[in-house]
């Protein structure tokens, strides 16, 4: 195993394998995951402050298997900044406690690059400065074709999430899952944890009662051929939704790329220089404004 000492911003870091292929379709090599990362900080490190961070680790390349890591600062150099947070309900019966990495500088991104930990996650709230959770600050909607219908149907429904959600007094943002579908976020303030679950999910109801050819809020796969799930279920404090300009482990090495509402008749697929260059051009797509409260 090759390994290679290195210098980022003042920290010191032992990187291995540079040369490892992880998305063999595109010959994308860990250098080059590292790298993206590392360029890509100055837009990503702000959507993931303070939320303590999953891992989905693809160690031999993307054809290889994976495993998603939430109990990860066990291993991180002594720079990296971790919290201790309650365990989500599917691993209590294994812990009562996490202690989970919380990724604030460039060189937390290449320590987490060099893992192979690919695909990075967040929940929809952030820890405090003593590192106590606090109420949710986002909403999401994730937005899954089912079969037979692909990104201009989730197009469709992300429109019309605007058209509501507007009309609600938020001011929601879009980017693209970096697979097959959507997500649709807007900064909030809630009055408990469990409001933006009550709220999102009274919005797919609300959509898929309204045109119940075209879009369905339960989860079941029987129900969605033809359909565009609107997974509102993603705002349950206990799961993590894929961060803004991560990569995803995808053949081609695609990423989750924030895109103007204007944007949303074009091509929808952006691999890692597509989006540094978007950014380099655009800026940061995904910049929140002011959050507002849920009704």
């Amino acid at each position: 195993m090759s390994r290679v000492r290195v210098e980022i911003e003042g920290r010191q870091l032992e990187v291995s394998n540079l040369d490892k292929v992880l998305f063999p379709e595109v010959g994308f090599s860990k250098a080059q995951v590292i790298d993206y990362y590392v360029r890509i900080a100055p837009v990503l490190l702000p959507h993931v402050a303070r939320r303590p961070c999953t891992f989905t680790r693809w160690p031999n390349g993307v054809e290889g298997a994976s495993f998603f890591e939430k109990n990860n600062a066990r291993n991180a150099p002594a720079w990296v900044q971790h919290v201790t947070v309650p365990a989500p309900g599917s691993t209590k019966k294994d812990r009562e406690e996490l202690d989970m990495v919380l990724l604030a500088a460039v060189p937390d991104l290449a320590w987490s690059a060099n893992l192979a930990a690919l695909e990075l996650h967040v929940p929809q709230w952030r820890v405090d400065d003593d590192g106590v959770p606090q109420l949710p600050d986002l909403l999401v909607l994730d937005l899954d074709p089912g079969p037979g219908t692909g990104v201009v149907e989730c197009a469709a429904v992300a429109r019309r999430l605007r058209e509501r959600l507007l009309a609600d007094g938020l001011d929601p943002v879009v980017k693209t899952s970096g697979s097959k579908g959507l997500q649709v976020y807007a900064p909030i303030s809630c009055a408990d944890a469990e409001h933006p679950s009550r709220y999102a999910k009274d919005l797919a109801q609300d959509l898929s009662r309204e045109t119940p050819e075209e879009v369905v809020w339960r989860m079941e796969k029987v129900l969605r051929p033809g359909k565009v799930l609107v997974d509102w279920s993603q705002n349950n404090t206990a799961k993590t939704t894929v961060a803004p300009y991560s990569l995803r482990a995808r053949a081609g090495a695609t990423v989750s790329t924030p895109v103007g509402w204007d944007e949303l008749d074009g091509p929808l697929v952006f691999d890692t220089a597509d989006v540094l260059d978007r950014v380099d051009r655009l800026g940061d797509l995904f910049a929140v404004g002011e959050p507002a409260g849920l009704p």
